[in-house]
């Protein structure tokens, strides 16, 4: 699909607000697992997902109807993708420590642009170099290193979360060739719920947990499900329809940057001189990459 400047613009737009909104993910999710288990947390900020998606289609008139060749497809990208990565996310950033987990998570423009030239044939170019090194460096630096490792098995489920993830958003660019983002997202959180559904009643038996239905968790998992997982992966999915999953990922380092600046505003957490400057490295390859792309567009 060709896509004139106007759609790579909107693109670009759509992506900014994604990964800005998934930014303040880490800091509403810390607050919520303090008294919700991760895996329960999970279905309830996808349930709260599907019932906004089911109305946003519903108001755009969008099938949600699945052809038999596709069923297999969407499976995995709702159990396999929206499941079992952002479950290891959670389960990464409760063992690791939000800065670790999103210190790792970071690490995916390297992954998606990696299975983008192995799977889709997509150009590896200079400039998604250049913007993925100052990337990776500017999150480094905002983060001050992620000075607290966190505990190995929280690192090792960040990596599975962004492997997977990666290797998902890559794969997902060839379904949005024969059905809508909205669809596309709207289906695969369906699927996500349902298998949510009993691996939290399962955690919920084994797991103690403190009061689910507290005004504070009501409102996290409001914002989780509704603002935070519905509206970006949408715009995430659109953004994939439009443009190469490798320039996509390069928007993925403003997560950082809105989760330092957010920990600062809810958390009472320092920002430094290192902010700074990684927010300048992290603006400044993605400004380079998507001038250069622009370029070789035209």
């Amino acid at each position: 699909m060709v896509v004139g400047s106007a759609g790579r613009r909107a693109a670009y737009l759509y992506l900014s607000l994604t990964t800005a909104i998934w930014g303040s993910l880490y800091v509403v999710t810390k607050i919520a697992l303090e008294t919700i288990p991760p895996v329960t947390l999970l279905f309830l900020r996808y349930a709260v997902a599907s019932a906004s998606l089911y109305a946003m289609a519903r108001a755009g008139r969008k099938s949600l109807r699945i052809e038999r060749a596709d069923r297999g497809a969407f499976l995995f990208i709702g159990a396999v993708g929206y499941f079992l990565a952002v479950a290891a996310n959670i389960l990464g950033t409760k063992y690791a420590g939000a800065s670790t987990a999103s210190l790792i998570n970071a690490t995916n423009p390297v992954f998606i642009t990696l299975f983008a030239v192995l799977f889709a044939g997509e150009k590896f170019t200079l400039s998604k170099a250049v913007a993925t090194a100052a990337s990776l460096a500017g999150t480094y630096v905002v983060l001050g290193g992620a000075g607290n490792p966190g505990t190995a098995l929280g690192v090792a489920f960040s990596f599975v979360s962004v492997l997977i993830w990666a290797f998902v958003s890559v794969y997902v660019r060839g379904i949005m060739r024969r059905y809508d983002p909205l669809s596309v997202t709207a289906l695969a959180v369906f699927i996500a719920t349902a298998c949510a559904l009993p691996a939290a009643g399962v955690e919920l038996a084994l797991v103690p947990h403190g009061g689910l239905f507290s005004a504070t968790n009501l409102l996290c998992v409001l914002y989780l499900g509704s603002l935070a997982t519905a509206l970006p992966n949408f715009l995430w999915n659109k953004g994939l329809s439009l443009i190469e999953a490798s320039t996509c990922s390069l928007f993925y380092p403003i997560q950082p940057v809105v989760a330092a600046a957010m920990g600062a505003l809810a958390l009472g957490e320092k920002l430094d001189l290192g902010f700074a400057v990684g927010a300048a490295l992290i603006v400044g390859g993605i400004v380079y990459a998507v001038l250069a792309e622009r370029r070789r567009a035209a």
